[in-house]
């Protein structure tokens, strides 16, 4: 992972993945794990005083390494942010996650979806505590999600998970921001994240 010195902020919260950049706590009997960068965007800026606030995020999963034959390469992963379904061209609300907190301290919980590069993906519920730049993250695989419609006229999308059903999720995550954006009245709206993403099954 390269150098962020002197960017980090003391920043405790889970942007997902949102879902889900993870260093895993306990080797995985299968399963794969990928590099995550990506980007998190607060609702309302995220500074010194506690508060509940919500956040959307997207990333990059790359240089996917797995123990089960024909694991996808590379995907993407989402959460929060509105999703266009490729056959039908129609447009879906991801869920926002919901954290409480500051800079200094917070915890968060979501739903997010992997889109592996061959069609196939993975929908993760997760829930996040931590302190400073680190954030421990648990979660597990979900069979599917339910989205709602961004037309009110257009039926509800279930996203069904097609890929490492049954998983678990764990790790930590890393963001970057500048010190002056937390201690500003605006605070953090938008901030880069990195790691790796872990999802595996345990012996």
């Amino acid at each position: 992972m390269r150098s962020i010195t002197g960017r980090l902020i003391p920043l405790c919260l889970l942007v997902g993945i949102a879902m889900l950049a993870l260093a895993p706590s306990a080797p995985a009997a299968s399963g794969g794990a990928c590099q995550l960068q990506g980007t998190a965007s607060f609702g309302s800026g995220l500074n010194a005083t506690a508060k509940p606030f919500d956040y959307s995020f997207n990333g990059a999963l790359t240089n996917c390494q797995s123990s089960v034959a024909g694991s996808p390469a590379s995907g993407t992963v989402s959460a929060g942010e509105v999703y266009t379904d490729p056959t039908s061209g129609k447009q879906y609300q991801l869920p926002r996650a919901q954290g409480n907190g500051s800079c200094a301290s917070s915890t968060t919980s979501g739903t997010a979806v992997a889109f592996w590069v061959d069609g196939t993906r993975t929908v993760v519920t997760y829930s996040t505590t931590g302190a400073t730049a680190a954030v421990h993250l648990s979660g597990s695989v979900a069979a599917s999600v339910t989205l709602p419609p961004v037309n009110p006229t257009d039926p509800p999308l279930t996203l069904v998970t097609t890929r490492y059903a049954g998983n678990s999720a764990a790790g930590a995550l890393v963001f970057e921001a500048s010190p002056q954006e937390c201690a500003s009245d605006t605070g953090v709206l938008a901030a880069g994240i990195e790691g790796t993403i872990s999802l595996g099954t345990q012996n």
